[in-house]
């Protein structure tokens, strides 16, 4: 019998070694469990090592299978490459695109279009899937990321979507109780809701005056007695009048329309978070990633939810409506 690795076996292991047990593996792939193991039983028999070690509950790569699936991702993305670039000429995209997206913004805005695309693009077949965080950069489990601010490596394309940003406010019930801040720093004698998400500093919100040489930031550590890893969670909160919460303009615009959220320090600046569609440099040649990207911006823009309204027309619409 060939000790030889079959090419057809690199993209099942790699499919194996990114699910967390061999009946998730079963499932991805269509088939049984049973048939998983016989696959990678026979694959280890004919190269004479063990690749994964099985428990009951987990697996795990052995150092032999790591080698193999260092080698067998970086073969499958050279035959994709070169896929990429013999049929790129080719008007119609089609293929498997994976999409990794945050879970409010994926939910919210990423599954709609993902819809409409392939309505539009029958022959791509799209895996959606949605994290707290965003993958690592050097992840190959994804085509595109789409996730808030540019990422600071060379080894990206970042191509920026839509305009974000962070927007602080409150219930106007929790306003006229506990008093607007002035300044920064009066939000230190506020109930802050806090928000742990990715690697920016918890508690702490950084507020701007003036632009460029004249920019003067403050950083205020925020206290209060609700924290979440959600930020549908945390806007609940504050719409049930719990305090203050600092949110991108995508989740609480819609809130601030209504007048049930009013904007908080609203002549302050606060981080961007501008909305970018990240994908690695082997794939800027690829129809489905580029016809992806391309209809995504498209959708964001002519859906105008994330511009919705300035944050002034908002506080002056609130208050027409209060003297009327």
């Amino acid at each position: 019998m060939s000790s030889t690795i079959q090419p057809a076996e690199l993209g099942f292991f790699s499919a194996l070694a990114a699910s967390p047990s061999l009946s998730a593996a079963g499932r991805e792939m269509g088939v049984t469990t049973a048939a998983v193991s016989k696959h990678l039983a026979q694959m280890e028999k004919r190269l004479g090592v063990v690749l994964i070690n099985r428990t009951t509950r987990r697996m795990s790569l052995t150092p032999e299978g790591e080698l193999l699936l260092e080698h067998a991702r970086r073969i499958l993305r050279e035959i994709d490459a070169l896929d990429e670039l013999i049929v790129q000429s080719k008007a119609t995209p089609k293929g498997l695109l994976r999409v990794n997206a945050t879970l409010g913004f994926g939910r919210m805005h990423i599954a709609p279009v993902i819809s409409d695309f392939v309505r539009q693009y029958p022959e791509v077949d799209v895996q959606l899937q949605l994290s707290v965080h965003p993958p690592p950069i050097t992840d190959d489990a994804y085509d595109v990321c789409v996730r808030f601010g540019e990422p600071p490596d060379g080894r990206v394309i970042a191509r920026r979507m839509a305009p974000n940003r962070r927007v602080l406010c409150a219930a106007p019930a929790y306003l006229e109780q506990h008093g607007r801040p002035r300044v920064p720093r009066d939000l230190m004698e506020h109930h802050c809701i806090g928000i742990r998400q990715g690697d920016e500093a918890y508690g702490l919100w950084r507020l701007t005056t003036g632009r460029g040489s004249k920019a003067h930031t403050e950083s205020i550590k925020i206290t209060g007695n609700l924290t979440t890893n959600d930020g549908e969670i945390a806007v609940l909160w504050a719409l049930q009048g719990h305090g203050i919460v600092m949110r991108a303009e995508w989740d609480v615009n819609r809130h601030l329309a209504q007048g049930l959220l009013e904007p908080v320090l609203p002549q302050y600046h606060t981080p961007a978070a501008d909305i970018y569609a990240v994908y690695p440099q082997r794939h800027q040649f690829s129809t489905r990633v580029q016809a992806f990207v391309g209809f995504l911006s498209e959708a964001l823009a002519a859906s105008g939810t994330l511009a919705g309204v300035g944050v002034g027309a908002r506080v002056n619409r609130k208050r027409a409506v209060r003297v009327s």
